[in-house]
């Protein structure tokens, strides 16, 4: 419809549609028969853009959060199993000592095993996420620039026409 020109049925089309290219096509196409210039047709598909990008973006930075979190629990953790492994040797007998200090230093070690064991697959998802977010951001701006550039040329087109007439 974009490639014939029919700009009202590809309007009509893209606003029944909730899929994110399309609304911020239907931005494009609303502001065309108003706009005098190509910047006014470019601003109005920046705000459909800025409508779409959070729902996009909505929870990842949640997963970077959490990894943090976890890390800092793991650390958080083996502080206090160090702390206890201190605090027993000073108040027993020599005789329990060892066994004292190994179970609160293996306290300390398993929770910064977990912390880590939690931490580096969010990360990881994380990472995943935001790579695919940063392509679908990339691919839309691709589209809005390459409506601009075919609506750019229709309007081309037909100055030419009615010059020649």
């Amino acid at each position: 419809m974009l490639q014939g020109g029919k700009f009202q049925q590809a309007m009509s089309v893209a606003g029944k549609s909730e899929i994110a290219i399309c609304k911020i096509l239907n931005y494009g196409l609303g502001r065309l028969r108003s706009a005098r210039r190509r910047e006014d047709i470019e601003m109005a598909m920046e705000e459909g853009l800025m409508e779409v990008l959070p729902r996009l973006e909505r929870r990842t930075h949640y997963l970077s959060a959490f990894a943090n979190i976890a890390t800092l629990l793991g650390l958080l953790g083996t502080i206090i199993g160090l702390i206890q492994a201190f605090t027993a040797v000073a108040n027993a007998a020599a005789a329990e000592k060892a066994e004292l200090l190994s179970s609160s230093i293996s306290v300390a070690m398993n929770t910064t095993a977990f912390g880590l064991i939690v931490a580096i697959p969010l990360l990881l998802v994380y990472s995943v996420l935001q790579s695919k977010t940063t392509q679908i951001v990339d691919s839309l701006e691709m589209a809005a620039v390459k409506f601009l550039n075919m609506v750019g040329e229709r309007s081309g087109e037909r100055s030419n026409e009615r010059a020649s007439a």
